[in-house]
């Protein structure tokens, strides 16, 4: 599908790898490909061009492949061209402090302005050494794996991605100042005040340090202009809105947008196999004339509790369509480690509960909540949906309201929360909702579901156009010529431009 190839040498950082290594009774040692939306998107860019992927060690026998390996990379199985893996090795109250405090809830909570400020959070002297001695302890055990792969490989790009690792780039660019360091931020970034949540001594060195690399890249182009107001109203930097630069320590920092997407011809592969076959009969079976959607993780930001509330009130409404339609929920279990999320699986549960009791019968109950980890059974459900609601809080690009498109066969509608980054791509075809404005998505609902079928399909058309269109090898050749560019004008200038 690609028409590009890469000379350079990659070195990918991130906190989850593309493999997760296992032991199983009686096979061994086992490899799992590793989950989320940021692997699945790399694991296009290996394709690509030989890499190295520095991750943690997420599994005691991921620690164990580290130790056979003596600290260094061995190779990965069935990734990419040559790919090898690095494992950081964290020890547990290291991890645990860096992951469930700091970088989960405190970033997250922080950038999807989750927080109830009111309420929390309260930074004590434990989030202040967690702080230390988790989120930067893990960030330079990174930036030592990082730095020690650029003493053999000094030409590499380093992309590095996601929240967990801010501060690791000052890191490397100490060790080794001519690195050319790319960093990708795959959620929202909140306006300046939002930051002020955190004490100087948390909030600057992350912008700062997100300042210590060459390109910075977001999602949207919102996203990348609340960085740069942060670099100017948090740091008093110099800003050039009109270049998206940022004039840091002598050098130029690009700041950029680049929205991610789906690999296309993958998804629909996936969408052929017999697993997800296996999967349609009995979700046909199950749905009445009508049926909703909604494939997610609980997290919060996610915005669960909303739009089953906007159901019930949807039902009471609008009583037509009581024993005709059912809305099928698929929740991927998330941070089950993490307290808030537990208490907001059991208000998902409770709630559900509720409105299938107040609005069901022995033969019908409006919503089907699994709770579970099945791709093959929500990939089956994006081809028979109606309408998929989508109605985060805020998200930083929101995949499935692009994959749903690109597999549904009926048209469906897609409901989609103005605050997620797929909305500036797609949102002029989507039917767009506030996601604290119940009424709003009843409407919504109600218009999705009683459109002309020529609306539906004029609509579904022109969100599947821009899919393909803004397909995932786009994205990532968007960033790869712009790093080309920039390394063009530091090779002119000098290192320190």
């Amino acid at each position: 599908m690609a028409t590009w190839r890469m000379a350079e040498p990659l070195i990918l950082v991130s906190n989850r790898g593309p493999v997760t290594f296992g032991r199983k009774r009686g096979v061994g040692r086992t490899a799992e490909r590793g989950g989320g939306g940021l692997v699945t998107a790399l694991l296009g860019l290996v394709d690509h061009a030989p890499a190295l992927w520095v991750s943690a060690a997420i599994s005691e026998e991921d620690a164990r492949v580290a130790a056979e390996a003596d600290g260094r990379s061995f190779p990965l199985p069935d990734v990419g061209l040559a790919t090898r893996g690095r494992f950081v090795v964290l020890d547990d109250e290291t991890f645990h402090a860096f992951y469930n405090i700091i970088a989960n809830p405190m970033l997250w909570f922080i950038q999807h302005y989750l927080w109830d400020l009111s309420n929390a959070p309260d930074v004590r002297s434990e989030e202040l050494e967690a702080w230390e001695h988790g989120y930067q302890a893990a960030n330079r055990a990174f930036a030592d794996a990082v730095a020690d792969e650029l003493a053999t490989q000094p030409d590499a790009i380093v992309m590095l991605h996601d929240y967990h690792l801010y501060t690791a780039p000052p890191l490397i660019r100490a060790l080794r100042p001519d690195a050319f360091l790319h960093f990708f931020v795959h959620i929202p970034w909140p306006q300046p005040d939002y930051w002020r949540v955190l004490p100087p001594t948390i909030r600057e060195p992350i912008v700062s340090g997100l300042l210590a690399n060459d390109i910075i890249a977001f999602h949207t182009p919102r996203y990348a202009r609340n960085f740069l107001l942060s670099c100017e109203d948090l740091l008093d930097l110099r800003v050039d809105y009109q270049r998206r630069v940022v004039r840091y320590e002598g050098r130029d920092v690009w700041v950029r947008s680049y929205p991610i997407s789906v690999n296309e011809a993958a998804f629909l592969e996936l969408g052929r196999s017999p697993e997800v076959a296996a999967e349609e009969g009995p979700i046909l079976r199950r749905r009445r004339r009508h049926m909703i959607l909604r494939v997610d993780r609980t997290d919060l930001s996610k915005n669960i509790l909303r739009g089953f509330k906007a159901f019930d009130v949807f039902l009471d409404r609008y009583p037509e369509f009581l024993e005709h339609i059912t809305f099928l929920a698929l929740m991927q279990p998330s941070r089950q480690d993490v307290d808030e999320y537990v208490e907001y699986v059991a208000k998902i549960r409770e709630l559900v509960s509720y409105i299938n009791t107040k609005h069901g019968n022995t033969d019908w109950m409006p919503i089907d909540l699994r709770i579970e980890s099945n791709l093959a059974r929500a990939v089956a459900a994006y081809k028979h949906y109606d309408v998929i609601m989508v109605n985060s809080i805020f998200d930083g690009m929101n995949l499935v309201a692009k994959e749903a498109a690109l597999l549904n066969e009926r048209d469906g509608a897609l409901i989609l929360s103005e605050n997620v980054g797929a909305h500036e791509e797609i949102g002029s075809f989507a039917l767009s909702v506030n996601p604290f404005d119940i009424e709003s998505q009843v409407q919504a609902l109600h218009q999705a579901l009683t459109m002309s079928p020529e609306e539906r399909a004029a609509r579904a058309q022109h969100i599947r156009a821009i899919v393909r269109e803004n397909n995932v090898v786009k994205w990532l050749a968007a960033q790869m010529a712009d790093i080309h560019r920039k390394r063009a004008t530091r090779r002119r200038r000098g290192a320190r431009t």
